[in-house]
């Protein structure tokens, strides 16, 4: 594969076959040798330089991160709002248990991960962090099977749509999080 000649593009007027079409179409050519392949990869990596100290602490102003806890917080707000609406509804309480156990199981495993992944240890190098990332999510998932598999120890009598209703409105608190952060940054 190494001594196929490589195709480098051509800033030459279409062929006249190809009269119809706009004067930007280019045809593509063989690149006679391996000195002018390296000289257009060199001229590519050029192009995607990295960035200076000071773009890059630009660059952060502009796109600050989001903290782990704000999402956990907003999960759990949604989750306890509901839940008192539930309450105050004509309906029957085991509604409202079961929907605040579901809810509860996206919070708690949430909580672990953040407060995992926001140690100090976790921030060391960028290895570490990698690897306390995966270690907190499988954290986080196991947490999350044990608390859905004991419900119904916990939670008598139990309604599953109530409680799915609750885990799955959590889970799509992320999204709330990341539209409320994009409000605040305009």
């Amino acid at each position: 594969m190494a001594n196929l000649p490589a195709l480098q593009r051509e800033g030459a007027e279409a062929p006249p076959a190809a009269q119809g079409q706009p004067a930007a179409t280019r045809q593509w050519r063989q690149v006679e040798t391996e000195d002018e392949a390296a000289e257009q990869a060199r001229k590519a990596q050029e192009a995607h330089k990295p960035l200076t100290p000071e773009e890059a602490q630009a660059l952060r102003a502009l796109q600050p991160p989001m903290s782990p806890w704000r999402v956990v917080g907003v999960q759990a707000g949604v989750g306890v709002v509901v839940a008192l609406l539930l309450a105050l509804s004509p309906g029957p309480m085991v509604w409202t248990w079961s929907f605040l156990y579901g809810a509860a199981a996206v919070v708690v495993p949430g909580a672990l991960m953040a407060w995992g992944i926001t140690r100090p240890v976790s921030r060391s190098s960028a290895g570490a962090g990698v690897a306390s990332f995966f270690v907190w999510e499988a954290v986080k998932v196991g947490t999350a099977v044990a608390l859905l598999l004991l419900a119904p120890v916990f939670v008598q009598p139990l309604s599953w749509p109530a409680l799915l209703a609750g885990l799955v409105l959590c889970l799509k608190c992320y999204w709330v999080a990341l539209l409320w952060r994009g409000s605040k940054k305009n």
